[in-house]
C-alpha cells in the first residue's frame, strides 16, 4: 500500500449516512413486494415449562385470509436451527422449555388477518416448575454445556500467603438487542426449487445451511441476499435463523413468497439476550493492593440451548484479567439452563462480563485498602517485559495500557476532579457525586478459531470502475465505507470508483458472520489478496507489451506508475482487456497465528488487543436514586484509523449502549417465567438526556498495530462498550456500597444506599 495515499485521512462520511437521515435507505421491508405475497405471524408458549396437552388449531386455518399453518409435522428435513450444537427447535413437538418458544405459523394475505388467526389457537398445557435463576440452576445442576476450569499458579498457597483476602457476590445483568429494524425474512420461490431469501441477519452463509438442512435440501438451492441490516449487536448472528427458516418452508409449502416481520414485543420475547452473569470470588492481594490470587466462579444464564453460550463463556474467562496481570487463579465456568429463551451474541460477546467482574474485584480493594482505585489498577497492569503473560498463557505483546491510562489521567484532570468530588460529598448529604477511571484490553478475533477467515470478490470493468463483494454485513457501522477506502487506496482510485453490491451467498461463499470486530480485519484483507491478484496480472501486462523489467509498480491519483513511465489507470485496464488480461478475481484471508485448546482454553486466542480507558463523572439523588452521568472522557486506540470520523462514532456508540447495560436496561421475568421487559413502556435503553454535556472522545493518536492488519488499524466495533464500566464503578462510589447491582437502575442505587 503506498503511504502516501491520504485516503486513510480524509473524512470520508458512511456511504448510506444521508440516506439513513433522508429515509432513503432500503431495508427488506421497503422491497417492493412481490406478487401473490403471503404474511406471517408467529404462534408461541404461554407458559415457561411444561408440556402441550392438546392443540386445535382448526379455527386459526378457518380464520378469514389464512392460507396456511404449519407445525413442526410440516417440516421436511431437521427441526433445528441451533448454530452449534442442536437444541433450537423452530416449533415445540411436546415439551415446552421457554415463555416464548414457537409452536406454529400462520401464512395469511395480510399481516394484520395472520397475527388475528393466532388468537384462535386453542392449547392446553400441562404446567411444570420453571427453573428461573442462575443459582438455582447451579444447585440442582441444570446446565447446557459441561462446565470448564482454567488454572495456573498455586490459588490455595497464594490466598494463605496474603496479607488480605475478601470475598464476594456480584450479579450483571442481560441487555435486549432492541435494533432499530426489527427481525424479518422474505423468501422468494424461483425456478427448479430454489429460494431467494431476503435476511436480516448478520451471518447469511449459516442462514442458507440451516434453512437448506430444514428443506431438506442442498446448500446450493439456496440464495441468501443482504443489502444492509438496521442494526445486529450480536442479535441477528444466529436469532435472525428461525424467522428464514419459518419463512421458507411457509414459501416451500404454499409455493408463494412469505414475509415474516415480527412487531417489537414478539422479536423481545422469542429472541436470546446478553448472558445475565452470577460471580462468586475470592482474592487475595498485598497492602499495595497488588493481586496476588484469584478464586472464582462464573456462572452465566444460556437459556434452554447452548446457543453461542460456549464461546461466549471462553471469552469472559479470557476478558476476566481485563489489563491485570493474574498470577494465581482458579476458575469456574457454569453455563447454566434456564428455562428462559437462550441467550445469544451480544456487543462484547461475554468479555463486558468478564471485565465487570475484576472491576468490582478492584474497586472492592481500593475500599478496603482505602487507596484510589487508579492506584490500585495501575499496580495491577500488564507490563511490557515482566508480568506480561494472561491466565491462557498468551503473551501481552502491544501493551500500551498504561501509556492510555497516564495520558487520560492528566487530559482528564482526573485526580484535581477526585479531590473536588470528595470535597462535594462532605458538604452535602442529599446529592453525592463519584468519579472513576477504568481501562481496556481487549482480544480480536474469534475464539473459535476456523471462523477466522473472509473472503471477496473484485472485478474492474474495461472503463477502469470497480465492482466489489465480500462477505461481510452492513448493520450502521460503517464497513462498506472501510471496505472501500480500502480497495481505493489498493488501487489508487477516489471512492467514487468503487461500488459494492449486497452481501451474497451466490458470490461470496462460506463466510464467517460480522462479529467479533473482526468484519473490517477479515474482509478487507481479502479485499486486498483479490486486488493483488489483479495487480499480479496487470504487472505481467507491463512488463511484456512496456518492455518494463523492473518491480516497483505504484498506484496512485489514478495513474499507474512504473520505472519514468506512467499511464492512465483506465487507459491500462482497456489495454490489458484487450490483450485477454484477466481483470476479475475472488480473494481469500484467514487470520495468522490464532490457536487454542478447547480443553484447557489455554493458547493465542486473539491475533492482538485493542485498548482505551475512560473517566465517568456522576451526581446521584440519595433520596430518590436517581442519578445523571455529568463528564465522560475518552481515550481510546483504534491502531492506525481507517476512517477516523467513522472510528470516532463507534466509539461514542458503544459507550452509549454499555450505558445502556449498566444503568438502565433491566431484564425480569415474573414468577411463572414470563418475560415482562418486552417493549419500550417497560425496557428503558439511554436516550439522548442520558448523554453526558461534556462528552470528549478521543482516538490516541500513537495507535499502531504491530499486527499486519490493513493500513495497521485495529479493530473499534466491541472494545468501546467496556468503556462504560466507568460510570458503573463512578455510581458505586457515589452510593458507597459494594452491592450496588447492575444495572445501576434507581430502584438499585436506592436499595444500595438504604443498605
Amino acid at each position: 500500500m503506498d503511504k502516501k495515499n491520504k485516503l486513510f485521512s480524509i473524512k470520508k462520511e458512511h456511504e448510506s449516512a444521508s440516506k439513513h437521515v433522508s429515509g432513503k435507505a432500503k431495508y427488506i421491508d421497503d422491497i417492493p413486494e412481490p406478487k401473490n405475497l403471503l404474511h406471517t405471524a408467529i404462534g408461541y408458549s404461554q407458559i415457561a415449562k411444561g408440556k402441550i396437552k392438546s392443540i386445535n388449531l382448526k379455527e386459526v386455518t378457518k380464520s378469514a385470509g389464512v392460507i396456511d399453518v404449519i407445525t413442526y409435522k410440516d417440516i421436511p428435513g431437521i427441526n433445528d436451527v441451533g448454530p452449534v450444537f442442536k437444541g433450537d427447535p423452530i416449533f415445540a413437538k411436546k415439551n415446552i422449555e421457554y415463555f416464548g418458544q414457537p409452536i406454529f405459523a400462520v401464512a395469511a394475505e395480510t399481516c394484520e388477518l395472520a397475527r388475528k388467526a393466532l388468537r384462535k389457537a386453542k392449547i392446553n398445557y400441562l404446567k411444570e416448575k420453571p427453573i428461573l435463576e442462575i443459582k438455582d440452576a447451579i444447585k440442582k445442576k441444570s446446565f447446557v454445556l459441561n462446565t470448564k476450569i482454567i488454572q495456573k499458579g498455586n490459588v490455595a498457597k497464594s490466598l494463605k500467603d496474603s496479607k488480605n483476602t475478601i470475598d464476594g457476590e456480584l450479579f450483571s445483568g442481560g441487555q435486549d438487542h432492541f435494533y432499530l429494524e426489527g427481525q424479518i425474512a422474505l423468501t422468494v420461490p424461483k425456478e427448479d426449487n430454489n429460494y431467494l431469501i431476503y435476511s436480516s441477519t448478520q451471518h447469511p452463509s449459516e442462514t442458507q445451511q440451516i434453512v437448506a438442512k430444514v428443506l431438506k435440501q442442498k446448500f446450493n438451492s439456496i440464495n441468501v441476499r443482504v443489502r444492509r441490516i438496521g442494526g445486529g449487536f450480536g442479535g441477528k448472528e444466529t436469532q435472525s435463523f428461525i424467522f428464514a427458516a419459518i419463512s421458507a418452508l411457509l414459501a416451500k409449502k404454499t409455493g408463494r413468497a412469505i414475509k415474516l416481520r415480527v412487531d417489537r414485543d414478539d422479536d423481545m420475547i422469542i429472541t436470546g439476550k446478553r448472558h445475565d452473569f452470577y460471580y462468586k470470588y475470592k482474592v487475595g492481594f498485598s497492602n499495595k493492593g497488588k493481586i496476588n490470587g484469584l478464586d472464582l466462579i462464573l456462572a452465566s444464564r444460556c437459556g434452554i440451548s447452548p446457543d453461542l453460550s460456549d464461546a461466549i463463556n471462553d471469552r469472559a474467562i479470557y476478558h476476566i484479567d481485563n489489563s491485570y496481570f493474574l498470577p494465581n487463579i482458579n476458575l469456574v465456568s457454569y453455563r447454566c439452563k434456564t428455562n428462559t429463551v437462550s441467550n445469544t451474541a451480544f456487543r462484547g460477546f461475554g468479555g463486558p462480563q468478564g471485565m465487570f467482574c475484576i472491576e468490582n474485584i478492584i474497586e472492592n480493594i481500593s475500599e478496603y485498602l482505602n487507596i484510589d482505585a487508579s492506584i490500585i489498577r495501575k499496580n495491577n497492569f500488564y507490563q511490557k517485559n515482566r508480568n506480561n503473560i494472561t491466565h491462557y498463557d498468551m503473551k501481552v505483546e502491544d501493551n500500551i495500557i498504561n501509556d492510555i491510562f497516564n495520558d487520560l489521567l492528566k487530559k482528564s484532570n482526573y485526580q484535581k476532579r477526585k479531590r473536588k468530588v470528595i470535597e462535594f460529598n462532605k458538604k452535602n448529604t442529599i446529592f453525592k457525586k463519584g468519579i472513576s477511571i477504568t481501562p481496556v484490553k481487549f482480544g480480536i478475533s474469534f475464539t473459535t478459531t476456523h471462523l477466522n477467515q473472509g473472503g471477496a470478490l473484485v472485478h474492474i470493468y474495461t472503463d477502469g470502475s470497480v465492482h466489489l463483494n465480500h462477505g461481510g454485513i452492513e448493520m450502521g457501522q460503517g464497513l462498506m465505507t472501510k471496505i472501500s477506502q480500502i480497495a481505493a487506496n489498493e488501487l489508487g482510485l477516489s471512492t467514487d470508483e468503487i461500488k459494492i453490491t449486497s452481501t451474497d451467498t451466490e458470490k461470496v461463499p462460506n463466510t464467517s458472520a460480522s462479529a467479533a470486530s473482526a468484519s473490517t480485519d477479515i474482509n478487507g484483507a481479502a479485499v486486498v489478496n483479490a486486488i493483488n491478484k489483479i495487480k499480479n496480472n496487470l504487472a505481467y501486462f507491463i512488463n511484456k507489451n512496456f518492455k518494463y523489467k523492473g518491480k516497483s509498480i505504484k498506484y496512485q491519483n489514478n495513474k499507474v506508475l512504473f520505472g519514468n513511465k506512467s499511464i492512465d489507470f483506465k487507459k491500462l485496464i482497456s489495454l490489458a482487456h484487450l490483450n485477454r488480461i484477466s481483470l476479475s478475481s475472488s480473494g481469500f484471508y484467514k487470520t495468522p497465528k490464532v490457536f487454542v485448546n478447547k480443553e484447557t482454553l489455554k493458547g493465542r486466542p486473539f491475533l492482538y488487543f485493542s485498548y482505551g480507558a475512560a473517566v465517568s463523572e456522576v451526581i446521584i439523588d440519595t433520596l430518590t436514586g436517581e442519578n445523571k452521568l455529568l463528564q465522560v472522557d475518552i481515550l481510546h486506540d483504534v491502531g492506525k484509523s481507517i476512517n477516523p470520523s467513522i472510528d470516532l462514532g463507534q466509539i461514542e456508540g458503544g459507550f452509549v449502549q454499555g450505558l445502556g447495560w449498566l444503568t438502565t436496561e433491566q431484564i425480569s421475568w415474573n414468577v411463572n417465567g414470563n418475560l415482562s421487559t418486552y417493549s419500550p413502556s417497560t425496557y428503558k435503553i439511554p436516550v439522548s438526556k442520558d448523554i453526558p454535556e461534556k462528552f470528549n472522545v478521543n482516538i490516541y493518536e500513537k495507535g499502531l498495530n504491530i499486527e499486519k492488519t490493513v493500513n495497521r488499524s485495529k479493530a473499534v466495533g466491541e472494545p468501546p462498550l467496556m468503556l462504560a464500566l466507568s460510570t458503573f464503578m463512578a455510581l458505586k462510589n457515589a452510593v458507597n456500597n459494594n452491592n450496588l447491582k447492575a444495572p445501576a437502575t434507581p430502584e438499585n442505587i436506592l436499595t444500595a444506599l438504604q443498605e
